[in-house]
């Protein structure tokens, strides 16, 4: 006969048991219907260095060409002649190094295979070059935020000048049908044969282009609201949503599926709309976020559906995983540093055929990063940190 004790001892022990069987059925079933969000890690080996002592600066644009080639542009103005290009100075205090040239092209593999731009003839090379973006054609298409850049540039890949729209040294106005005012990054529908112009640093809306002409054919201001260009002052976290955009509007991404996506930066926020401006929602992220925002660009997965958008944080040092759908917030990579799979003011993001993703750094960071698609996987934690390869 047992006794009252061990009875005890063996409900208890029992009861772990279950208590035990029972948590692993339901971590089971938990792990089961995570939400599967794109795998990634850095490529700490990508891109190759850099011939003739060449240094990259602020890179505040990245696209990608039909051959999965990137392209990336940056600032030659943007080093410190004392600590970073003494052999660039006159007389040369060192070796090394030098700027290199604005648009540097690199294949899949990392090599450098052209590079070109720079000021040139028939066209008005932007003060502070901003945004690179390749288009259906794979022509570039480059803006500029510097002081009087209100001209959009297009050139072939292989650096020959296209065309010029718009005129350096206009004052803003939100309203030009002729001119734009600081442009932030194009954007390409290419059904519709169609540029939308995040501008930008001095207007405060979306253009709409003839991607031929470079013609305007209708803009808009935040809710599709007629844009004007007040300064709306620092944003405020906790006051009323404001019914235009800060500067800088600084991305404009249309989708396959009729919807543009808009990065309203200083405001921490993502707009999205139809293409015609007509408003459908919009979605805070990191909204108390202050200074440079939260919202600095915008790319799709490769999908068809393009279920995903990679959203580059350039203040919060990180990228987040957002499924378009809904616009919730899956998770988010990356961490503030030097360090490969670390972020310096992430600026600029673009993806590939393969579903990989590029991204640029500006500021102190001045450089650019691969990130390899591994596939899907499911969601375990709200911020990854640093992706860093398993071996």
């Amino acid at each position: 006969m047992k006794t009252p004790s061990l009875l005890v001892g063996c409900s208890l022990a029992s009861a772990i048991v279950i208590l035990i069987f029972t948590q692993g059925i339901f971590q089971q079933r938990a792990d089961a219907v995570a939400e599967q969000a794109p795998m990634f890690v850095v490529d700490p080996l990508w891109p190759k260095p850099l011939p003739n002592h060449w240094l990259i600066g602020n890179a505040v644009g990245v696209g990608v060409d039909s051959r999965d080639h990137v392209f990336i542009i940056h600032r030659r103005q943007s080093f410190n002649p004392r600590t970073e290009i003494g052999a660039a100075t006159q007389p040369p205090t060192s070796e090394c190094c030098v700027p290199a040239p604005n648009i540097l092209e690199f294949d899949p593999a990392g090599n450098l295979v052209n590079y070109w731009g720079g000021p040139g003839e028939g066209y008005e090379w932007p003060t502070s070059n901003h945004g690179l973006t390749v288009d259906p054609k794979d022509n570039i298409w480059i803006g500029g935020n510097g002081r009087g850049d209100s001209q959009i540039l297009k050139f072939s890949r292989d650096g020959k000048f296209l065309a010029q729209y718009g005129t350096p040294g206009q004052e803003e106005d939100s309203n030009s049908t002729t001119h734009f005012g600081r442009v932030a990054k194009i954007s390409f529908d290419a059904s519709a044969n169609e540029a939308y112009v995040a501008d930008g640093y001095a207007n405060k809306r979306v253009a709409v282009l003839d991607a031929d002409t470079g013609a305007i054919k209708r803009y808009w201001g935040a809710y599709g609201n007629k844009p004007v260009d007040e300064d709306l002052g620092p944003y405020e976290p906790d006051a009323p949503l404001a019914q235009q955009f800060r500067n800088p509007v600084h991305c404009a991404e249309p989708s396959n599926d009729g919807l543009v996506y808009v990065c309203d930066r200083p405001n921490d926020r993502i707009q999205v709309f139809r293409t015609d401006g007509t408003f459908v929602m919009e979605k805070r992220i990191a909204p108390k976020t202050l200074g440079d925002g939260s919202t600095w660009d915008i790319a799709f997965s490769k999908d068809p559906a393009q279920k995903f958008i990679y959203l580059a944080d350039g203040k919060n040092m990180k990228v987040y995983i957002i499924l378009r759908e809904s616009m919730d917030v899956l998770t988010s990579f990356g961490d503030g540093g030097r360090q490969p799979g670390q972020f310096f003011a992430v600026h600029s993001i673009a993806t590939d055929s393969k579903g990989n993703i590029f991204t640029t750094e500006t500021y102190e960071g001045k450089r650019v990063q691969k990130f390899i698609y591994k596939g899907m996987g499911p969601v375990t934690k709200a911020d990854q940190g640093v992706l860093w390869p398993d071996d």
